[in-house]
């Protein structure tokens, strides 16, 4: 049986890692009896966690939420995982949460095990971030505001730099996406009444919260897939329509984040759609993916593909 102080710990640890437990189930991974883990929970609030309890055949304990943040237990793929997510967190697109994540980075270091704390420093001796690309970092404060907004159906105001100029806007925000270091609120424009999504760092000052609003249906189930089609294909005047004969997965990983869309036919079958500002520039991008490929559409993409085709065969000294 386990002595009281680390039974404690492990009665902690168990709550944390499993919303709902019996009291007969944690008296087995424990070890005692269900009048001892009464005992223990009551040894636990007592310490400050707040522990829940339902009556009844289906109740048991839940670790509640409290004022205070408790100790968190974690093993050693999670504690690793945390010391690596915050390294990124320190050099990351988020501006603003910094010094916060090397705070808690120095915390965590100073109590891992020496085992973990070489996984943790091999991986940063060896590992480089590249310079943020300029005007790509978003403000921790403005996050938070939009995510808090989108939370509580709160309509927000603010300056954004779009590509026509600075505009005042006034929008009931749906969600955060982000790709690579960008970020995108998807909102509906009151004043345009409809749907659009912003670059979270062209908003040039801390949104501004306003009134309560009554969620619209969303502009699509995914809010994801909606995002991808709107950075890839919506800006531009030619929407192009390819049936790739690869998997998705494949197709996925030859092709950068945000450059098109992408929809799975079957297992071996993918619509690619693509946003273009001239239908010239398809032909050797999509060649440079390497698989076989059908035109959905716009049909004329098929006169400028055969052009680019007899340049290419002209230039390797083949035309027919």
């Amino acid at each position: 049986m386990l002595e009281t102080s680390a039974r404690l710990l492990k009665l902690l640890s168990l709550l944390q890692v499993r919303r709902d437990w019996t009291g007969s189930d944690l008296a087995r991974r424990l070890g005692v009896d269900v009048r001892t883990v009464r005992r223990d929970v009551d040894k636990l609030r007592n310490l400050g966690y707040p522990v829940n309890a339902s009556p009844g055949v289906s109740g048991g304990y839940q670790l509640g939420a409290g004022a205070e943040l408790p100790p968190l237990l974690l093993d050693d793929d999670e504690a690793v995982a945390v010391a690596v997510g915050l390294r990124t967190a320190a050099n990351g697109s988020v501006v603003g949460i910094e010094e916060t994540s090397v705070r808690a980075l120095a915390k965590l270091e100073q109590v891992l095990p020496s085992r973990l704390r070489r996984r943790v420093n091999a991986l940063q001796a060896h590992t480089v971030a590249l310079p943020t690309t300029r005007g790509t970092q978003v403000d921790a404060g403005t996050l938070t505001a939009i995510a808090g907004a989108c939370r509580d159906h709160q309509r927000l105001r603010f300056g954004y730099a779009g590509r026509d100029g600075g505009t005042k806007r006034h929008v009931e925000p749906l969600g955060l996406a982000h790709t690579g270091r960008r970020w995108y609120l998807v909102a509906w424009d009151v004043d345009k009444a409809d749907w659009r999504t912003f670059r979270v760092d062209r908003i040039e000052e801390e949104p501004t919260l306003g009134a309560r609003f009554t969620p619209r249906e969303p502009p699509a189930d995914d809010l994801a897939s909606y995002v991808s089609r709107q950075l890839s294909v919506a800006p531009y005047p030619h929407e192009v329509r390819l049936i790739m004969h690869a998997p998705h997965d494949v197709i996925a990983a030859r092709t950068s984040a945000g450059s098109a869309h992408l929809e799975r036919i079957d297992d071996d079958r993918t619509r690619l759609t693509v946003g273009v500002p001239v239908l010239d520039e398809v032909g050797l991008w999509v060649a440079m993916i390497g698989v076989d490929f059908e035109v959905e559409g716009p049909e004329e993409l098929k006169h400028h593909l055969r052009a680019t085709a007899e340049r290419l065969l002209r230039a390797a000294g083949d035309a027919r």
